[in-house]
């Protein structure tokens, strides 16, 4: 299963072109997750860290604290359409006494674009998290903050290649200038921090004190949530946040970032964070 695809298309333009020829498309494709062998819920993904996604997703809704939590992960067979092996089933076997919450309960469908779209109740949407980020001491000078979304997007394969994904990057705080410790990319902005999240689960590095997750889009409630269930200070993103996103931010400790643009950034809440 390809993370991308290619069609040809027409181009047109207003200077009289017209012309053919191939464009690149991100993958968007159904998996089904089954957990110990019981569907749980079908979500909408870009193919690709499969196992990644399913660990932080699971993770988000409150069914695992710790990877080792997931005994095994495995590809359920099929096949597709044109006769190739599906890779759109995965069963995630959980460890002997793991029990999924009843609250964890989902509808049949998940777009790509939604995190909390499907939870049987509104009680469920709030989580509490199991770490204090408002004790987190991290701190980041203004210009480090300002180079994020540089630092993101070279490192945005995909989206170079068809311009149509959401991304995310972890960061770490007193690594002014380096590399990212993880970026994940997906047509759902939620997808992509699920899979940075499970990507940490698997590395054993949960809680992610004294990093930031900086955001290729705006900012809703749910990706604060999943920030602060992984013990995570600081949010950023190239875009706006939601009114909801920053109560929930405030009330957790946790900084949060928008319009972090070129020059300037806003800092809607725990500001002490930050210095120039």
């Amino acid at each position: 299963m390809r993370a991308t695809t290619r069609r040809r298309v027409r181009r047109l333009s207003l200077d009289g072109t017209d012309r053919s020829g191939p464009d690149t498309l991100a993958g968007e494709q159904p998996m089904e997750i089954a957990l110990s062998g019981e569907p749980w819920v079908v979500t909408m993904r870009t193919p690709g860290h499969d196992f990644d996604l399913v660990l932080g997703l699971l993770h988000a809704e409150g069914v695992i604290v710790d990877a080792a939590e997931v005994a095994t992960m495995s590809y359920r067979g099929g096949v597709d359409p044109d006769g190739s092996r599906s890779f759109n089933h995965l069963d995630a076997r959980l460890a002997p006494g793991v029990v999924r919450p009843a609250s964890t309960e989902r509808a049949v469908y998940t777009s790509s674009s939604c995190g909390a779209c499907g939870t049987a109740s509104m009680e469920a949407v709030t989580k509490l998290s199991r770490f204090d980020v408002a004790t987190d001491p991290a701190e980041v000078a203004l210009a480090e903050v300002l180079g994020w979304p540089d630092r993101l997007r070279a490192r945005q394969e995909m989206f170079e290649r068809t311009g149509g994904v959401h991304a995310a990057a972890l960061f770490r705080l007193d690594d002014e200038g380096g590399d990212p410790l993880c970026v994940r990319e997906d047509v759902g902005r939620h997808n992509a921090v699920d899979k940075i999240i499970g990507w940490a689960l698997r590395e054993g590095l949960l809680p992610l004190r004294g990093t930031a997750l900086q955001l290729s889009g705006r900012i809703s409630f749910e990706l604060v949530q999943k920030a602060h269930l992984a013990g995570i200070p600081v949010v950023s993103a190239v875009s706006a946040p939601s009114s909801l996103a920053v109560e929930t931010a405030d009330e957790a400790g946790l900084t949060l970032i928008g319009f972090n643009r070129g020059r300037g950034c806003n800092v809607y809440t725990h500001d002490h964070r930050v210095h120039a």
